[in-house]
C-alpha cells in the first residue's frame, strides 16, 4: 500500500482574500491614521471657527461703537412717569422735571363712508398744514370693476408713492358705511392730518365727508411733548418726541403726564455697579469659552493614562494662537491692567473675576475700565478688545482668513487620501485576483494529485496478489 500523502487543505477565497489584505495592510493603515487625523483637522478648524464668531459677538455688543463697560443708570423716583437709560459720560447727580404734556400722534376719522362708482382724480394728504404725498383714486380700483370700495381706498392710501409709513389708513364698518381711520406714526404738532379732497372728481363719499365738519373726527390730537425744568414753573422744554436727551449722556423717556400742582419727578444718575460687574463677568465669560476651546484643541494629551491629544496638539499655528490671545490681554503700555481691575489669569489661561478688588479700581477709576477695554470696532479699533477682534479676523475672516485657508486645504488632503484609497484599493483587487488563481490552481493540482493516489492504491495496494 502506498504512504498517504498529507497536504494542507486551501480555501482558494478566504486564503486570496487574507493575503491581499496582508499586502495591503501596512499602506491601510497609513491611510487610515492619515484620513482619521484629517477629519478631526476639519472637526477641530469648524469648532474653532464657530467660538471666535461667538467670542466676536461677544466683543461687538459689550465693547462695540457706542457701548460701555461702565454702567452707569438713571432711575425715576417715580417709575409710572417714565424711565432712563445714562451712559459712561453721563455726570452723576440728581435733576427734576415736571412732565406737563405727552406728546401724543394724529388720529383723525371720516365718517359715512360708501363704495363709490367712478371716482378718479386725487387725494391729497396733510401733515403739519403742509404736502405729505398724494394719492392717485384713479388707479386705486384694483379689481376694475368700476367701484372704488372703502377698502380699495384704504389700500391706495397705504401704498401711495410718498408715504413712507408716515400714515397708516383703516376701515372700520359701522352698519350700512364705513369709517376712515388714519393714524399718524409719529408723534408731535407737526403729524396733525388733514386731507385735500379739491381735485378728487366723482360721487365721492369721502370728498362729502371731509366737506361736512360733523363727519371729521379728531380721535387724537397732535400736540408735541412738554416738561418743565426744575418745576410746574420751571423752563418749558417741547418737543415732538416723548424721549429726551437734554442732559449729556442720560436718555429720558417720558410715559406718563403729571396733573397741575403735583411734585416734580427726580432722576438721580450714578454709578451702576451690578451693571458694570455684570458686562465685566459676560466679558469674561466670552473669552472663556474661547479659551476652552483653544486649550481643548492643543491639549497634549498622556497616552501614558489613554487620553489623546487634542486635533491640534501638534499645530505650531494654533498654539502660537492660543498664545498670542494670553499675550493680548497684557497690553505693553504703562497704566491700568486687567489685573488692577480685579480680572485674573488662572493656570489654564481662562480669567475669573474679583468683583471686590473691581469695585474699589472704579471708585478710584471710573472712567480707567473702558480706556483699558477698549472698544471692537472695524475703523477705530482700540485697546484690549480692539486688539482681540483685530488678531481674531486674521483667522476667521471669511475672505481669506487662517481657518478658511486651513480647511481647504484640509479639503485637498482629504481628496488626495480618497484618491489614494481608490488605488489601494485597486491594488487590493488585483492582488486577491492574482492569489486565487493562485490557490485554485494549487486546489487543482492536489486534487489530481489525490485522485492519483488512490488508483495507485487500487492497483498496487498490498492486498493484491
Amino acid at each position: 500500500m502506498a504512504s498517504a500523502i498529507t497536504a494542507p487543505t486551501y480555501d482558494p477565497v478566504n486564503t486570496a482574500n487574507s493575503l491581499a489584505d496582508k499586502y495591503v495592510m501596512a499602506r491601510q493603515q497609513i491611510l487610515d491614521t492619515q484620513r482619521k487625523a484629517a477629519t478631526a483637522t476639519e472637526k477641530g478648524l469648524s469648532e474653532l471657527g464657530s467660538a471666535m464668531s461667538a467670542f466676536q459677538t461677544s466683543l461687538a455688543a459689550l465693547t462695540g461703537t457706542n457701548k460701555s463697560m461702565y454702567a452707569q443708570s438713571a432711575v425715576f423716583s417715580d417709575t409710572s412717569v417714565g424711565s432712563a437709560t445714562a451712559s459712561a459720560t453721563a455726570a452723576a447727580g440728581n435733576y427734576s422735571f415736571f412732565v406737563k404734556k405727552l406728546a401724543t400722534a394724529s388720529q383723525v376719522s371720516y365718517t359715512g363712508l360708501t363704495d363709490n362708482a367712478g371716482v378718479a382724480g386725487t387725494l391729497q394728504i396733510n401733515m403739519g398744514g403742509a404736502s405729505a404725498f398724494t394719492v392717485n383714486l384713479g388707479a386705486a380700483d384694483t379689481d376694475a370693476n368700476g367701484t372704488l370700495s372703502t377698502r380699495e381706498l384704504a389700500a391706495a392710501i397705504n401704498s401711495a408713492t410718498g408715504n413712507t409709513s408716515m400714515i397708516t389708513a383703516s376701515i372700520v364698518t359701522t352698519g350700512a358705511t364705513s369709517e376712515l381711520v388714519l393714524t399718524a406714526k409719529n408723534t408731535g404738532a407737526g403729524t396733525a392730518i388733514t386731507i385735500d379732497t379739491s381735485a378728487v372728481t366723482g360721487a365721492s363719499s369721502l370728498k362729502a365727508a371731509n366737506a361736512d365738519p360733523a363727519r371729521v373726527r379728531t380721535l387724537a390730537l397732535a400736540q408735541d411733548a412738554e416738561i418743565r425744568i426744575g418745576s410746574e414753573t420751571g423752563t418749558a422744554i417741547t418737543q415732538a418726541s416723548n424721549t429726551f436727551t437734554n442732559i449729556d449722556g442720560v436718555k429720558m423717556t417720558f410715559t406718563k403726564s403729571q396733573a397741575p400742582g403735583s411734585a416734580p419727578v427726580t432722576i438721580a444718575v450714578g454709578a451702576d455697579s451690578a451693571g458694570t460687574t455684570a458686562n465685566v463677568q459676560a466679558f469674561v465669560d466670552a473669552y472663556n469659552k474661547l479659551k476652552t476651546v483653544l486649550n481643548k484643541l492643543t491639549d497634549a494629551g498622556d497616552p501614558s493614562k489613554g487620553a489623546a491629544g487634542g486635533a491640534f496638539a501638534h499645530d505650531g499655528g494654533i498654539r502660537a494662537l492660543n498664545d498670542r490671545l494670553v499675550s493680548l490681554l497684557r497690553p505693553t503700555t504703562s497704566g491700568d491692567t486687567l489685573a488692577s481691575f480685579g480680572i485674573i489669569a488662572t493656570k489654564d489661561g481662562t480669567l475669573e473675576l474679583r468683583s471686590d478688588r473691581l469695585q474699589r479700581q472704579l471708585a478710584l477709576k471710573p472712567t480707567s475700565l473702558d480706556g483699558l477695554i477698549g472698544v471692537a470696532s472695524s475703523s477705530a479699533p482700540t485697546g484690549i478688545a480692539g486688539a482681540l477682534d483685530k488678531f481674531i479676523k486674521g483667522w476667521s475672516n471669511s475672505a481669506d482668513g487662517q481657518i478658511k485657508q486651513r480647511k481647504e486645504a484640509t479639503t485637498n488632503t482629504q481628496k488626495t487620501l480618497a484618491d489614494r484609497q481608490a488605488f489601494l484599493e485597486q491594488q487590493h483587487e488585483a492582488a486577491y485576483n492574482r492569489y486565487l488563481r493562485q490557490f485554485t490552481s494549487l486546489q487543482t493540482l492536489q486534487g489530481a494529485m489525490t485522485n492519483n493516489l488512490s488508483m495507485f492504491d487500487a492497483l498496487f495496494g498490498s492486498d493484491k496478489d
